[in-house]
């Protein structure tokens, strides 16, 4: 069995990543087989619970409230179209719902109380609940913990040395707190990054030794190709090549072999082959809906045809065990749903 390493060099990974492409990708696949359910695929659904108005300055992101991109704000939605959502989620194969707000950081106020009445009533669906809802503190981790978030989303999206180039209002290092306030609170880790920001392959090496390099390795790391959106800094970003995204993706599995490595957003852009290639170099999650948030996805029945095809099966909720939810949490959860 390969070896699960915390102590990759830049030059170690930098010659996995410019190996010769079917090298690297057979590499990546045995890695991937040694793993008797490669063959599984974990579906996430995502939705945005709050939508536009955020204070950041993130260059990709269509619902900052500094550009103009079309994007209208919407307050906080009801838990009851959050569950509605999260049950179609589920009819359509997903195994687990995030819940995404568009927050620079997370405020203990009723909108978070809110987000935690969401996530226990998802988690009574038997559906495993992520939230990405920006900064946290560790007290707040652990509210979220305490309510039954099996996992969150706090991508490092580019190099630390990158970083400021795309976002100005937070540091590198808010980042890596919010995910050790995250992985205290023993929730899993989901963290990743795009590419096709404009960034050098050294900088997509350098964001994977940071992730491979963690003291435990995010559970789940998402590899996004940029989706430009008009009125963004990066609108006029041409669209990254699909062996860039199976080079990222084969190299994350070869140093990462454990992780759940996620094919995210720019699928649209994909035609069943290239995303066929980017299973074989080591993906096993997709995120499956209409929407990411704000930009375009492949339908649920796209998705599920193209599974037939290939040979691959959703992965059952729950499969690493369940969060450490109390008893009356659990309880509330039923009844409120009820």
């Amino acid at each position: 069995m390969t070896e699960v390493r915390h102590n990759w060099t830049q030059e170690e990974i930098a010659e996995i990543y410019h190996s010769p492409l079917l090298d690297l990708v057979y590499r990546a696949a045995s890695i991937h087989r040694e793993n008797k359910d490669y063959a599984e695929v974990q579906i996430s659904s995502l939705i945005s619970i709050k939508t536009g108005g955020c204070p950041e300055d993130c260059a990709y992101c269509p619902q900052a409230a500094r550009y103009n991109t079309g994007v209208d704000v919407h307050a906080i939605m009801p838990k009851e179209e959050v569950l509605a959502a999260a049950q179609k989620a589920k009819n359509g194969g997903a195994s687990r719902l995030c819940m995404g707000a568009a927050w620079r950081e997370v405020r203990d106020n009723r909108d978070f109380d809110k987000v935690l009445e969401m996530v226990q009533a998802v988690n009574s669906l038997d559906m495993e609940v992520c939230c990405t809802l920006g900064m946290l503190t560790e007290s707040q981790a652990q509210k979220l913990a305490d309510a039954g978030l099996y996992a969150y989303n706090h991508n490092l999206d580019t190099s630390e040395d990158d970083y400021k180039r795309i976002i100005t209002t937070r540091t590198y290092d808010d980042r890596l707190q919010t995910l050790e306030h995250v992985r205290k609170a023993k929730i899993s880790v989901c963290s990743g990054g795009i590419i096709g920001l404009g960034e050098t392959e050294a900088d997509r090496i350098s964001m994977l030794k940071t992730l491979s390099n963690m003291p435990k390795h995010p559970e789940s790391v998402p590899i996004n190709a940029l989706v430009p959106v008009k009125g963004t800094p990066l609108a006029d970003q041409p669209r990254v090549s699909v062996w860039d995204m199976v080079r990222m993706i084969a190299t994350a599995r070869i140093v990462m072999p454990k992780t759940v490595v996620r094919l995210s957003a720019g699928r649209t852009e994909m035609s069943t082959l290239e995303q066929a290639f980017c299973f074989m170099a080591g993906a096993n999650s997709i995120f499956a809906g209409e929407k990411l948030l704000t930009t375009p996805n492949p339908s649920f029945d796209e998705d599920m045809a193209m599974f037939e095809l290939l040979g691959l099966t959703p992965r059952k909720a729950f499969k690493n065990g369940r969060p450490n939810v109390s008893k009356e949490i659990r309880e509330m959860s039923i009844n409120e749903v009820i």
